[in-house]
C-alpha cells in the first residue's frame, strides 16, 4: 500500500464478509437489552427495537454498497464525504472517527472483555482500585482493557492477511457460539410452561408520541451493537475484486448479524421474560439466560463466548480503522507520520496512535457512557454519507458505479429520514451525551483551519 493504494490484493469475499460480522458481534447483543427492556417495558417493542435497527442498518448497507464500488480506496467513509461535500467535511468525520467513534469502539469493548474476565479472574474488577488520586481512580479492569487494545495493535502491525486470519478464526468461533445460544434458548424458552406466556401482551396499551420518543432513544444500544458492519470499507484498497465483493459483503454480512440478533432477543424474552431481562445483573441478559437453562455453568459459558466474541471484535475495529488515518494523513489532513507504512505495508504508525488515544479513553468514563457518546455522532455521519449518494448523482454523474443502490432513490431517502428521527430522538431523551458528541465534532473545525494553513 503505497501513496494512494496500491495495496497487495489480499482479502477475499469471506475475509471481507467475516471483518463485517467480526466488527459487528462484540458485547452489545449480550448487555444492552437490558437498558432498552428498561426503556420500552414491553417484548414487542423490545423486539421491534431490534426490527427497526435491522431495517436502518440493511437500508445502509444496501444504499452503501454504491460509494463502496465506485470509490474502493483505502479510507471509505472519510473518501465517500470528502467527494461529496469537500475536505472539511471527510476531515470532521475523520476527526471523530479517531477521538470518540471508533477509539471510543474500541475502549469499550475492551472494558467489555475485561468485566466478562473478571467472572473467571474475581481480582478483574473494576471495584479493585489499583491507585486513586481523587478524580482520577484506575482499576484492574480497565488495565486489562488496555493491554488487550495494545497486543491486537501490535499483532496487527503484521501483513494484512494476518490481521483477515485471526479475524476469520473468531468470527466463525463466535458466530457458532451465537448460534448455539440462540437455539439452546427458543428451545428451552418454548418447552417451558412459562415460554409463550412471556410475549404477552405484546405491546403497551397506550402508544403515544412520548411512548415513540422513548421508543427512538432506546435504539441507542442496539444500533451501538448492529455498528462497525462498513468498517470493511476502510480497507476497501486492500479487497480483491472490491467491486463487487465490497458490496456483497455488506449486504451478507449486515444480513447475518442482523439476523441473529433478533433471535437472540427472542430466546431472551422466552427464557427469562421482560422483568428478568430488565434486571439482569451487571445488564449480562445473555449470562442470566444461560444461567436458568445451564445453572451455575452457564456463567463460565457465557463469560467465555462474549471473551471471544469481544476479542474479535476488538481486532477488527483496530484492523480496519487506522486506514483511514492513513487515507487522511495522505491528503494533509492528519499528522504526517501516519501515512508511513512498516515492511509489511502496513500503517503501523497510525494503528499505534488509534492505540494510545483508545487505551486513554478506556480510564474516562462506563460502557454505557462511552456508547452514548458515540451513536449520536455516528447517526449524524451516516446520514451524511447516505445523503452524498444524491449528491455525487449531480456532482458525478459521470462517475463509474458497478453496483447502484438498491430501491434508489426511495430505501436512501428512508434510512435518511429513519436515521434522522432517532438522532432527534437521542437529542433530545439524551441531550447531555449526544451534545458531546456534537461538540466533538465541531472542535475539529479549527483543527482543520490550522492544519490546512500549515499545509
Amino acid at each position: 500500500m503505497t501513496k494512494e493504494n496500491h495495496a497487495s490484493k489480499k482479502l477475499n469475499l469471506l475475509d471481507s464478509t467475516t471483518i463485517i460480522i467480526g466488527s459487528m458481534i462484540g458485547s452489545g447483543i449480550f448487555l444492552v437489552s437490558a437498558d432498552i427492556a428498561k426503556q420500552v417495558q414491553s417484548p414487542g417493542m423490545l423486539l421491534l427495537a431490534w426490527i427497526v435497527t435491522g431495517v436502518i442498518t440493511i437500508f445502509a448497507a444496501l444504499s452503501y454498497g454504491e460509494l463502496a464500488a465506485a470509490m474502493p480506496r483505502a479510507g471509505g467513509q472519510y473518501v465517500y464525504i470528502r467527494e461529496a461535500f469537500g475536505p472539511i467535511y471527510g476531515f470532521l468525520y475523520g476527526w471523530t472517527l479517531f477521538s470518540v467513534i471508533q477509539t471510543g469502539t474500541i475502549a469499550a469493548v475492551g472494558i467489555a472483555f475485561a468485566k466478562f474476565t473478571g467472572v473467571f479472574i474475581p481480582s478483574i474488577s473494576a471495584d479493585n482500585i489499583l491507585f486513586d488520586l481523587g478524580l482520577f481512580a484506575v482499576n484492574t479492569q480497565q488495565v486489562l482493557a488496555v493491554a488487550v487494545i495494545v497486543f491486537l495493535s501490535i499483532y496487527n502491525y503484521r501483513d494484512v492477511k494476518s490481521g483477515a486470519l485471526i479475524q476469520n478464526i473468531f468470527t466463525i468461533t463466535k458466530v457458532a457460539a451465537l448460534l448455539f445460544l440462540v437455539v439452546i434458548g427458543i428451545y428451552f424458552g418454548f418447552t417451558s410452561p412459562t415460554g409463550a406466556s412471556n410475549f404477552t401482551p405484546a405491546f403497551p396499551g397506550v402508544i403515544d408520541l412520548a411512548t415513540i420518543g422513548i421508543f427512538g432513544a432506546a435504539l441507542t444500544g442496539s444500533l451501538f451493537s448492529a455498528d462497525a458492519w462498513n468498517n470493511i470499507t476502510f480497507t476497501a484498497g486492500e479487497v480483491e475484486n472490491p467491486k463487487r465483493n465490497l458490496p456483497l459483503s455488506l449486504v451478507l454480512g449486515t444480513g447475518t448479524v442482523i439476523l441473529l440478533y433478533f433471535l437472540a432477543n427472542v430466546a431472551y424474552i422466552s427464557v427469562l421474560g421482560m422483568d428478568n431481562i430488565a434486571h439482569a445483573e451487571n445488564n449480562r441478559v445473555a449470562t442470566s439466560m444461560m444461567q436458568v437453562i445451564l445453572g451455575a455453568n452457564g456463567k463460565f459459558f457465557m463469560a467465555a463466548m462474549i471473551m471471544i466474541s469481544t476479542f474479535g471484535c476488538l481486532n477488527g475495529c483496530i484492523f480496519t480503522a487506522a486506514r483511514v488515518y492513513y487515507a487522511m494523513a495522505n491528503d494533509g489532513m492528519f499528522l504526517k507520520n501516519a501515512a508511513k507504512l512498516n515492511k509489511n505495508n502496513v500503517p503501523a504508525n497510525s494503528i499505534t496512535m488509534q492505540c494510545i488515544w483508545a487505551s486513554l479513553l478506556c480510564f474516562t468514563g462506563t460502557y454505557g457512557q462511552l456508547l452514548e457518546y458515540i451513536m449520536f455522532a455516528v447517526l449524524l455521519f451516516y446520514i451524511l454519507t447516505i445523503s452524498g449518494i444524491f449528491v455525487l448523482r449531480v456532482k458525478k454523474p459521470d462517475m463509474e458505479r458497478p453496483y447502484k443502490a438498491f430501491g434508489y432513490p426511495i430505501i436512501p431517502a428512508l434510512y435518511i429520514i429513519l436515521a434522522t428521527w432517532v438522532s432527534i430522538t437521542m437529542l433530545i431523551n439524551q441531550t447531555q451525551s449526544s451534545l458531546y458528541g456534537l461538540i466533538i465534532i465541531l472542535t475539529g473545525v479549527p483543527v482543520y483551519f490550522v492544519m490546512k494553513k500549515r499545509g
